[in-house]
């Protein structure tokens, strides 16, 4: 059984055998209780394992719910603004090592560089925000209707939290979860996904080196039909917080609801650019590109809709369809490449069935469609950019969340069924409108169904600042990111002095018609 961190040499891109990373427990390195791995592999090439990680079962998460169970009420006890030392230190850490975790996110996750490097710079500004909560993690005090009698709500911990994270920002999106979570005095069991775990890993040791007490932090890999599941299920798991798919998290929100468990969802997105008959085309024709294509179309809030007025359609589409063929798709560690390829072979094939879907359904290929097969790019799982015209809102490429490079550009007469086809989705995620109109500008932004809106930005770019999520199918209600992010981690107690020295019954006796015979 390892006790100790294994080398990173791998991550640097030396040329040795892949290493085998483990589970960490309780403040140990330790191997799944199976002894079973299984390899990560570089979507750039699938013949290149990253390294092996633990393949765990139930029995590994018990231990680490054991170990943050263990940790909570010294973890707890901690002042607030002694943990937020230890996330303000995990900042500068990331900072010093920021090119390094992002070459390996390269590797791991498939986007290009100057994407991994805002990945990562995505944590160390999350974990700089969060540090400030703890000299704030405000409640309130108000006034009590009784006299000598003192009234406030305070924040609190909830326990042991459960942390579900995706493989499209495999650094990002964990900072979102964990520093929050751990700024507020939970303990933490986090399951990174599959396809990324070498970077979980890593911010893993960022907060090691920042000085987290052992236990405070649990990373379990696996499977989720093995790990996740178990994470769940446990009853001394007080909350999860997941992002995924919509389908996924509807079943873990299920399973929460029965057990009244918090759930936390962020979830699949169909998000839009809207193009109005004003909108500056060469600004508009840079953010749609953007949004549909920056990380191979592997965000949720990714442009995979265009909703184009149609007195500039064709402009739009001659533009658009011109930039986009002279993207340069390949190997992200190759600064010159723009698109990367996505995270796996079965992502690959459901890209392309969609792909398929929107030609039988009468929409009109532009450029793109093909997997890539040929030459160096061929051996990893590359998908050209790949944009659709004449599009009907309801066709299943504008309604369902396809996770690629894929954009349905679809023609509208008016603003108003520009609004109606912006919203005209299961999601509420992310939408955008390019406009000169600041009276259109405000009714879009009042009337678009999203938890995120831009106006004249492409559906991507969130600021860490502000509340992150969305509405209808894409989550539950829950924000992450800014001063929200607080809201999913903690409980509110409302708390009473009476120093009055006497019995004051609350509505009762400062009514007197209350008490009379």
């Amino acid at each position: 059984m390892s006790t100790t961190t294994p080398s990173l040499e791998a991550a640097k891109g030396r040329s040795e055998l892949p290493q085998v990373y483990n589970n960490y427990i309780g403040g140990r390195w330790v191997k799944a209780k199976n002894g079973e791995t299984f390899p990560s592999t570089s979507p750039a090439n699938v013949n290149e394992v990253v390294g092996h990680f633990a393949s765990s079962g139930p029995e590994d998460v018990k231990a680490a719910v054991d170990a943050a169970a263990k940790a909570f009420p010294a973890w707890k006890h901690t002042p607030a603004p002694a943990r937020a030392d230890i996330i303000l230190k995990a900042a500068y850490i990331l900072e010093t090592r920021k090119e390094e975790i992002a070459r390996t996110m390269v590797r791991e996750m498939g986007k290009v560089i100057k994407e991994a490097r805002g990945d990562v710079q995505e944590a160390i500004d999350m974990a700089k925000y969060m540090a400030g909560e703890g000299r704030r993690l405000f409640g309130h005090t108000c006034p009590s209707e009784m006299p000598d009698k003192f009234a406030m709500a305070i924040r609190q911990p909830l326990g042991v939290v459960g942390l579900i994270t995706p493989w499209n920002f495999p650094v990002a999106i964990p900072s979102w979860k964990m520093f929050p979570a751990l700024v507020a005095g939970n303990t933490v069991v986090f399951k990174p996904a599959t396809d990324t775990p070498l970077c979980a890993l890593m911010l893993v040791e960022v907060m090691i080196e920042a000085g987290l007490p052992a236990g405070v932090l649990n990373f379990v890999t696996g499977a989720g039909s093995k790990v996740g599941n178990a994470i769940v299920d446990d009853p001394r798991v007080r909350a999860i917080s997941v992002t995924g798919s919509t389908e996924v998290g509807r079943k873990i929100a299920g399973r929460c609801g029965e057990l009244m468990k918090r759930i936390s969802c962020e979830l699949g997105g169909k998000n839009a650019v809207c193009v109005m008959d004003d909108a500056d085309m060469d600004l508009v024709i840079e953010g749609a590109v953007w949004g549909a294509f920056g990380t191979a179309g592997q965000r949720c809030t990714a442009a995979s809709r265009v909703i184009v007025h149609k007195s500039r359609y064709k402009e739009f589409l001659d533009k658009f369809v011109a930039r986009t063929k002279a993207l340069k798709l390949g190997n992200g560690l190759d600064p010159v490449n723009e698109v990367g390829p996505v995270i796996n072979k079965e992502q690959l094939k459901s890209i392309n069935e969609y792909v398929e879907i929107g030609l039988k359904e009468g929409a009109k290929l532009m450029c793109g469609g093909k997997i890539v097969e040929d030459g160096e790019l061929g051996k990893g799982c590359f998908h050209e950019p790949t944009i659709f015209a004449d599009v009907k809102a309801d066709m299943r490429i504008a309604q369902e969340e396809i996770f690629g490079p894929v954009t349905a550009v679809i023609p509208v007469e008016s603003f108003e069924e520009m609004l109606e086809v912006a919203n005209g989705t299961q999601f509420g995620l992310s939408l955008s409108m390019y406009t000169r109109d600041i009276n259109r500008a405000f009714k879009a932004m009042d009337e678009l169904e999203s938890g995120i809106v831009y106006i004249n930005a492409p559906t991507i770019g969130a600021e860490i600042q502000l509340p992150f999520g969305g509405i209808k199918q894409t989550g539950n209600g829950h924000r992450e990111a800014g001063i929200t992010a607080i809201e999913q981690f903690t409980e509110w107690k409302a708390i009473y002095v009476d120093y009055s020295g006497k019995l004051q019954k609350a509505q009762i006796d400062n009514h007197p018609a209350n008490s009379a015979e």
